[in-house]
């Protein structure tokens, strides 16, 4: 078996040269700033809609997280003011490859989340109800119908919550193909084109300084994921966001277990197109303590003592390294975006151990596959865990959208379709009022309500 923990199994797939573009457009209608989901999905449905759109990536495209994710598109366990957004998400994605003419690894698969005892079982209980409502088709399947959808197992489960039309798509296909369906729709995107401000002209935005020129434009979108928190401080813009990293793992192609996504054993397992599995330890994060864990600690605190047992604390070169980054920086002169292209954390060693071990527990059958591939990805994460997609008051012409909290891939295409439809000023079926911006400030309850 390959050596799990030599850096020869840690992916390189983020380390390819940076070519920065020697110009850009003089003139858009709407820039974006960042070519995760995120930013690709918005451009995409802007372009559909005649809108001159720009975006800029410091790096690579899908180069963090929107690459690195779990590749889960699931409506299941989701907190209830995502839920909409999710299912027109998951109708996008069902008829993307026949839209944009390419594959992008969609299936419905499924998704289980397992559950070790009946107690266990009657909590995931209370979700059933939300499901109805929406008409989602949730239910809860005891231990013998789950042998027949699951193979293999090592563990004796007393049955799971299972959402047979959840589905699974690959990130690696998925955000590059939907950049090309928005080129071929007329816009365009720059990679290695780091966004380092903005201009303003009578209290409005008027203009995006890139490190390859100035682009006039009265509409800015910073879908910047991590980064995003930063750049708006340096606007004076307030947005309560953290990091934590999540590790990740791709085993060789395998016997097949299962068609879809399952979450047991603090694991989150999934079937990939080329046969092997993603998995990834989804009950445990770390958080290294940087200067933002303390600007942002009055926001976290509740969130973080009731979650203690999920989050791994710790304080080392990531404090250093963003204390360099937060020194103010000249709109001339290189920004910490063009310092730090790719944010690419290793993986935890811890993690990997648990996952190999919980991996063999739950599915013996696995445990001679090894694994081909390991990264680290930084999910930027909210107190609520719900992301913010809001205009920002006090920079008109300005709007956000971050904070998705691990969720973004799934949701990406629809989240896309309603900021695409906000910036524009379309009437959008999708209330989107409950990720505002200012629910952190108004005195509004701050609390989690989904799964992992």
């Amino acid at each position: 078996m390959k050596d799990l923990y030599s850096k020869n199994s840690i992916s390189k797939i983020w380390d390819q040269p940076f070519t920065i573009p020697e110009a850009v457009p003089d003139t858009a209608d709407v820039v974006i700033i960042g070519g995760g989901i995120i930013g690709v999905s918005t451009a995409w449905f802007l372009a559909k809609q005649g809108i001159n759109v720009v975006l800029c990536e410091k790096g690579h495209l899908a180069g963090e997280q929107s690459g690195r994710n779990w590749g889960w598109v699931r409506v299941q366990g989701r907190d209830t003011r995502e839920i909409p957004m999710v299912l027109e998400s998951m109708q996008i994605w069902e008829g993307l490859k026949k839209e944009i003419g390419e594959d992008v690894g969609f299936v419905r698969g499924g998704c289980f989340y397992t559950a070790s005892s009946e107690k266990e079982l009657e909590k995931r209980e209370a979700w059933l109800e939300i499901a109805k409502q929406h008409g989602i088709n949730t239910r809860l399947i005891d231990s013998k119908e789950l042998k027949k959808l699951v193979n293999g197992s090592g563990l004796d489960w007393a049955g799971a919550m299972y959402t047979e039309s959840d589905a699974r798509a690959e990130p690696h296909l998925a955000v590059p193909a939907i950049s090309r369906a928005a080129i071929n729709k007329g816009a365009k995107i720059y990679t290695a084109c780091a966004v380092r401000g903005l201009e303003t002209s009578g209290g409005s935005v008027s203009a995006v300084i890139t490190e390859s020129g100035t682009i006039k434009t009265s509409t800015v979108l910073c879908a910047a994921g991590s980064w995003t928190s930063m750049f708006c401080r340096s606007l004076g813009i307030k947005i309560p966001q953290l990091k934590v990293l999540g590790t990740v793992v791709r085993t060789a192609p395998t016997v097949k277990i299962l068609d879809g996504a399952l979450f047991g054993n603090n694991l989150g397992v999934r079937l990939r197109q080329d046969g092997g599995y993603t998995v990834a330890h989804g009950s445990v994060f770390d958080h290294s303590i940087t200067p933002s864990s303390f600007i942002f600690l009055s926001d976290f605190l509740p969130t973080l003592l009731k979650n203690m047992r999920h989050i791994r604390l710790s304080l080392g070169k990531p404090f250093i390294d963003e204390f360099a980054l937060l020194n103010n920086w000249r709109l001339d002169e290189m920004s910490p975006f063009e310092k730090v292209r790719v944010l690419n954390p290793p993986p935890s060693s811890k993690a990997l151990k648990a996952i190999r071990k919980n991996l063999d527990l739950m599915f013996p059958d696995l445990s001679s596959t090894p694994f081909e591939e390991t990264w680290g990805g930084m999910i930027e994460t909210t107190p609520d865990v719900i992301p913010v997609i809001d205009s920002v008051n006090t920079l008109p012409g300005f709007y956000v959208a971050t904070g998705f909290s691990g969720h973004g891939f799934g949701i990406g295409p629809g989240a896309g379709k309603a900021i695409a439809n906000l910036l524009s000023g379309r009437k959008s079926e999708i209330d989107i009022s409950e990720f505002r911006l200012s629910r952190f400030f108004d005195g509004s309850s701050i609390e989690a309500q989904g799964f992992v």
